[in-house]
């Protein structure tokens, strides 16, 4: 009888330990999964030029979520870009938006074209570019279709009831290309807020 029972404690101090063993495991599993998430999310969206970003979104008065997403899925942050249609920089300004920037910025006549390879030049006027056409389109959705396919083409859209029913939001966008942008951006900025609690 006393040869029974130690078994039974045995067999249930046994099943104890390998619940203990069960839960520790599934803890550190966890851990290591929720740590490998975090670790694979912020090496996808990176908080690089930090400094620079948060300067000059202050400054325009944009959320730092969007500036993020942007440079993002712009450039993946690799300052010396150049796109097939010869947009460059960080935030890839073409020539004649660098133009249209540039002469509503007072004090910056000794800045060139080639000064958007340059970090901080660029990220300057690219914000102060989607701070301009924020201002113009009231909408993020609109001023992000502006910023890839041109002022000229939201005010088309705007004015045409087949994209836009009030002459203020856009129920479609015609580009794909430019649609597909604006997903991007959107969902680059949502991971922007859900990982550092950008506005």
């Amino acid at each position: 009888m006393a040869v029974v029972r130690r078994k039974r404690r045995g067999s249930a101090l046994i099943g104890i330990l390998l619940a203990a063993v069960a839960i520790v495991g599934f803890c550190v599993l966890f851990f290591l999964l929720e740590t490998g998430y975090e670790t694979f999310y912020n090496a996808a969206y990176p908080v690089e030029y930090q400094a620079l970003v948060e300067r000059y979104a202050e400054q325009n008065e944009l959320p730092r979520s969007l500036v993020y997403a942007v440079i993002r899925t712009e450039s993946s942050f690799q300052p010396d870009a150049t796109s097939n249609v010869g947009a460059r920089g960080l935030m890839q300004l073409m020539p004649d938006a660098f133009d249209w920037v540039h002469m509503r910025m007072a004090g910056e006549e000794d800045v060139t074209f080639d000064d958007m390879y340059d970090p901080e030049r660029n990220i300057e006027y690219g914000t102060y570019m989607l701070s301009l056409l924020l201002d113009e389109f009231d909408t993020v959705e609109n001023a992000l279709c502006a910023y890839h396919a041109g002022w000229g083409n939201v005010k088309k859209w705007l004015s045409d009831p087949q994209y836009s029913e009030n002459g203020a939001d856009l129920v479609e966008i015609p580009i794909d290309e430019t649609r597909n942008y604006v997903n991007k951006v959107t969902e680059a900025r949502q991971a922007y807020q859900s990982l550092y609690g950008y506005e």
